[in-house]
């Protein structure tokens, strides 16, 4: 699919929740010209649509028909619960629309001609078209909460019905659009069975765990899933996401607050447990992505573990060498890339081999989104670097 449209240069412009997305992202098309965009490969590996607004079609995907009719029902008696029904998505995070002063995360209203296409793939699509993205990696948004579920069960359910509606109703209307699907994680059978079902369609790249859980990714029933994903040369993924209900953010007064600590304590807590325990030397080909936390955090992860295993390392008997040797063979998606101070940037990016360990993430359609130029623009890397990290890397890790 592609879209017509052309965005309109204005000194200044008004976006509301019906603004179109070329003209949101107009400095896009702007970085295209200016940096030669559109003869670049370009594969953004964090992107979002917003799975609630096709609810109640997912919903009827549930295998469950007891918990399907409840929701049906939910949705019937309860209109407000339309969007909504089961799923345990939490109201404090509509503070990231900043009261709405941040229009376009707080709905994407814009017109979409009745082309029999989803309106999923349509958004999807004009956003792709604005950043010149050749594959576009698609993830779902109140979803990514689901391994904070206060029932299993329901979280279980919910993600089967949300994978199996994807498959079916938007990765066929684009060959453009791909996805790493989200493992129903709190049952480790049901991840494997996820991974046999989907791991040969060609447009999943990848599985993914939604990393705001309470769960120890080290634990052994979760090693027949790990083991299935190195055979099949598939990633693994996780992905951070924010919450305002654990010990230490429910301390904070602010969203900022939460959304600065929340998105990385979670990853930096799951690769604590992946590297101590040993997975990379269990498994030293399944490829791993660490997605939407930023770079700031690897840097002292880096520091801090090496510095504990040289002094315990009795407790890691697994590690054959430095923990900052193994996430150096790790993946890491740009967004939000920390880019206030250049010189710390530049060190981190040393530090982790960015050139050859990054992988560009737009995050749109979220409120702190980054677009291509701002990988382009970054002043220290050289160009070969530049289409490593657009690009280059992902063809790598995707076998694209």
């Amino acid at each position: 699919m592609t879209t017509t449209h052309q965005p309109k240069p204005l000194p200044t412009q008004e976006i509301t929740t019906r603004t179109h997305t070329a003209d949101i992202l107009a400095n896009a098309r702007r970085d295209t010209d200016r940096y030669g965009l559109d003869k670049v490969f370009i594969c953004d590996v964090d992107s979002h649509h917003a799975e609630l607004n096709s609810w109640k079609d997912i919903i009827s995907y549930v295998e469950d028909p007891v918990l399907r009719d409840i929701a049906q029902q939910m949705m019937i008696h309860r209109p407000q619960a339309g969007q909504l029904a089961l799923s345990n998505y939490k109201a404090g995070l509509a503070l990231q629309d900043a009261g709405a002063r941040i229009p376009h995360q707080s709905g994407l209203a814009e017109s979409v001609p009745d082309t029999g296409d989803a309106r999923d793939v349509e958004l999807v699509c004009r956003a792709m078209d604005a950043m010149s993205i050749d594959i576009q990696v698609v993830f779902p948004q109140p979803m990514l909460e689901i391994g904070l579920h206060p029932e299993k069960g329901i979280a279980v359910q919910l993600m089967k019905a949300y994978n199996r509606w994807f498959v079916e109703n938007v990765l066929p209307k684009d060959p453009r659009i791909k996805t790493m699907l989200g493992l129903p994680f709190e049952d480790p059978q049901a991840s494997l069975e996820t991974i046999r079902e989907f791991g040969d369609h060609p447009d999943v790249l990848g599985f993914l765990v939604t990393s705001q859980r309470h769960a120890g990714v080290h634990r052994n029933e979760y090693m027949p899933l790990y083991a299935e994903l190195e055979e099949r040369g598939l990633p693994i993924g996780f992905h951070a996401g924010p919450t305002w209900e654990d010990s230490m953010t429910s301390t904070m007064n602010r969203f900022l607050s939460v959304h600065a600590m929340s998105f990385v304590t979670c990853n930096m807590t799951h690769l604590t447990n992946w590297i101590v325990n040993g997975i990379p030397e269990r498994f030293p080909r399944l490829k791993t992505i660490w997605i939407e936390s930023g770079l700031a955090w690897l840097p002292f992860m880096m520091q801090r573990l090496d510095h504990e295993y040289l002094m315990r390392q009795s407790e890691a008997p697994l590690l054959r060498r430095l923990p900052s040797d193994y996430m150096r063979q790790m993946y890491y998606t740009s967004q939000p890339i920390e880019i206030t101070d250049m010189a710390l940037l530049e060190s981190t990016f040393n530090a982790m081999n960015a050139k050859d360990t990054l992988l560009y993430s737009s995050d749109w359609p979220h409120w702190d989104f980054d677009v291509p130029g701002r990988i382009m623009g970054i002043p220290f890397l050289d160009e070969q670097a530049k289409l490593n990290i657009l690009g280059g890397n992902a063809r790598k890790v995707f076998n694209l």
